[in-house]
């Protein structure tokens, strides 16, 4: 198989469902958050007053339907905390500068390597975060910090239908820095409170029992949930990579609670470290203004998808992202009905 050096493509049909209809107690819970950040009065608390209180265009997408039950779930059903961590990761989102100062410009040298990129899907759609420690090219600093938001931002942007995590895919392949303790905590930090229910899988491959010390140390930070999401050295044959060996011998689960044995499928799965069948290599000056190009036009399309249905806090991102993946096939139609008839 050829050598490929950009991302794949956001799968037009992933094996997702949409978001089910609200009844009884969830769509009180649901209805008392949407009531609270629709009132015409809303202003953001705690914000100074040279700032804008007003939530801007940019904030108001941003919390969907989805986006307020993955609060609602992550604040164990408690309507007020959930409203609180909400308007807590908004301020957050503001001084963090995702809107505006986090740019590809400003992460830029921090990507260089290939240490962490994105490519690829796993078996429900989700798009894979790899990360190469071996890779690492900069000192500890904020702008390694903004790197990792940056990406989770960009895999954000690539997530289909019906898709709202992500596949973090970790090789410890060769020697690799572990990061410190205070960098770890920071990052853990961000993700379980501004991020909540965003990691679908944790993949960590080819841990050398030295680093299982600072895996020790870290786990008390991580919550519970998350750490049900980690899964060590998955097992990978000519079927896919499997979460373990267990797992593949079992077979595929057909039942909706249990997760999927079978995480990859070789061809969304690249084979440095992975032993997909995507042969990948990390080109820089090809695959980031690809990245980013991608990224833009998906959120451009999005953005104005979303205002074509009403442009207001709560509208589905499935709606969204179905709009788009429905406008872009339509598009497509004639190109492949004149090459069938060429």
């Amino acid at each position: 198989m050829a050598t490929i050096h950009v991302p794949l493509p956001v799968p037009t049909h992933p094996n997702t469902q949409p978001p089910p209809e609200l009844t009884g107690k969830a769509k009180s819970e649901y209805d008392r958050v949407l009531a609270h950040f629709t009132n015409l009065e809303y202003c953001l608390p705690g914000v100074p007053s040279e700032k804008a209180t007003k939530l801007t265009e940019e904030e108001c997408m941003w919390l969907s339907y989805e986006c307020i039950l993955r609060y609602i779930r992550a604040s164990k059903h408690d309507v007020a905390l959930a409203i609180k961590r909400i308007e807590d990761t908004l301020k957050w989102r503001r001084d963090f500068g995702i809107y505006d100062t986090l740019t590809a410009e400003l992460v830029e040298p921090e990507a260089v390597t290939g240490k962490e990129f994105l490519f690829g899907y796993d078996t429900r759609g989700r798009p894979g975060l790899y990360m190469c420690p071996s890779k690492q090219n900069t000192e500890e600093g904020p702008r390694q910090i903004q790197f990792v938001v940056w990406l989770l931002e960009r895999a954000i942007d690539l997530m289909g239908p019906g898709v709202e995590t992500l596949a973090l895919m970790i090789d410890f392949a060769e020697k690799a820095r572990s990061s410190s303790i205070s960098t770890a905590r920071t990052v853990l930090n961000i993700l379980q409170s501004h991020y909540p229910e965003r990691l679908g899988a944790g993949l960590i491959a080819h841990l050398p029992w030295l680093l299982h010390a600072f895996f020790k140390l870290i786990t008390p930070l991580i919550d519970p949930l998350t750490r049900t999401k980690m899964i060590f050295n998955p097992v990978q044959d000519d079927r896919g990579l499997w979460r373990s060996a267990e797992a593949r011998d079992k077979g595929e689960s057909n039942d909706p609670k249990e997760p999927n044995a079978r995480l990859f499928e070789l061809d969304q799965l690249i084979h440095d470290g992975w032993g997909g069948t995507q042969m990948f290599t990390y080109d820089h000056d090809i695959y980031w203004p690809v990245l980013v190009e991608m990224c833009k036009k998906r959120r451009e399309d999005m953005t104005r998808m979303w205002r074509k249905l009403g442009g207001a806090v709560g509208i589905k991102e499935w709606d969204v992202k179905v709009s788009v993946r429905d406008e872009k096939a339509d598009e497509e139609k004639p190109i492949a009905l004149e090459e069938t008839s060429q």
